[in-house]
Order: C-alpha cells, then sequence, then structure tokens
C-alpha cells in the first residue's frame, strides 16, 4: 500500500494545530541510521487507509517528495471523541534486517467444524493477532487458521499455527509461551439437554 507525505519543517503543538485545521496530520518517521524525520499526510487519505487491516500489518510505500521509502505504521494518536487523526508514528524498514510486528489472524471454517456442526459449540477468538519475526519481504497481510477440524471441548494454541515460510512466532519468555487463540466451548444448558435426552421419567408415587 502507498500513501504520500511531505517533509515538515515547523515544529510545536501550535504548529501541529494549524495543520490538523488545514486538513493535514503530522506524523514522524524513526528507526534505521538516519534521524527522526517530521513529515504531514493528507487526514482524508490516511483516516481512509486506517480503515483497512492491510495498512496496520503491511511494509508500506511512503512516497515523500517524490522519492519511495519503506515503513511501518507503529501508533496512531486519535481524538477522543472526534474521528479525527492527530498524529502517526512510522518505522523505516531495511529489506535486509528481521523486523518484529503483529500480524492479524484469520480464523476459517468454523462454521463447518464438527465443533459447531455436531454440537452446536460456541467458538471463542481469544487472540487476534500475533507478533511475528521476519525480513521485510516475508511478512504475511494476515495468518490463516484453519477451523475446520475442531471439536468441542477443544482449544487451539499458538504453536499450532501454520506459518509461512520465513516467518517466525515472538516470545518474551512470558509464564505462558503457548497462549490459547481459540476454544470450542459447549454452553452448560446445551450439555445439560442432551445429557438429558432420552432418560426415563421419574415415576410418581403411587397413592396408598
Amino acid at each position: 500500500m502507498e500513501f504520500n507525505a511531505t517533509s515538515r519543517s515547523v515544529q510545536g503543538s501550535s504548529a501541529s494545530r494549524r495543520l490538523r485545521r488545514a486538513g493535514r496530520v503530522p506524523a514522524i518517521v524513526y528507526g534505521g541510521t538516519q534521524a527522526p524525520l517530521n513529515i504531514e499526510v493528507d487526514h482524508n487519505e490516511i483516516y481512509h487507509s486506517l480503515r483497512k487491516e492491510q495498512f496496520h500489518a503491511s511494509v508500506l510505500d511512503m512516497l515523500l517528495d517524490g522519492q519511495k521509502h519503506s515503513v511501518l505504521l507503529r501508533d496512531v494518536q486519535w481524538h477522543p471523541y472526534k474521528q479525527q487523526v492527530l498524529h502517526i508514528d512510522f518505522q523505516r524498514v531495511d529489506a535486509s534486517k528481521l523486523l518484529h510486528t503483529k500480524v492479524p489472524l484469520h480464523f476459517l471454517n468454523a462454521d463447518v467444524s464438527p465443533a459447531v456442526k455436531l454440537s452446536s459449540a460456541i467458538i471463542s477468538q481469544i487472540i487476534n493477532e500475533i507478533e511475528v519475526e521476519c525480513l521485510p519481504a516475508k511478512l504475511p497481510p494476515f495468518i490463516e487458521v484453519d477451523l475446520g477440524a475442531l471439536v468441542a471441548g477443544q482449544s487451539l494454541h499458538v504453536s499450532d499455527i501454520k506459518l509461512p515460510v520465513g516467518v517466525k512466532i515472538v516470545t518474551h519468555g512470558a509464564v505462558d509461551d503457548n497462549p490459547v487463540i481459540v476454544s470450542a466451548t459447549v454452553p452448560a444448558g446445551k450439555r445439560t439437554a442432551e445429557g438429558d435426552e432420552g432418560a426415563a421419567p421419574e415415576e410418581g408415587t403411587p397413592e396408598s
């Protein structure tokens, strides 16, 4: 995905407010061996780009003053109650260096899984994105998780995700480095109904 940017020489809160009134958004590009670069972008263009999932998990082409730069979206500051972008952070991308970023998970075939079709289970998506490490050229816009074989009572963990070639999951030494990403649970009422199905009714006590 591409977006347009312009170099910004004036800084400070007053200058940023003037930019926003003019329909522009102040932003910064950092990382690599170069100094941080102050830029500005068109609010409408960037607002609509931010509504696309791919813009958050892809290497972006920033067209800055006639030159193309590879960057990642790192942070967005929104107005507390308006649909207005206040500030954006981008990070430079080096094609030869590994990068760490979060990638969304796309869950497939839940509706045809045995958990849903045979047991009327509820599929709970616990984690919707994971942090990965890869070269920029290998960064996937999303990772698919096939739930077609999921059965009632089963959970899938991060280690069950089939990763694209050249992509690794990043762990941070937490207590649980293999958390649950999705689970299939049969509601208690459903289990009771199924468990009682076919049971003979209790006979009443005959009157004396």
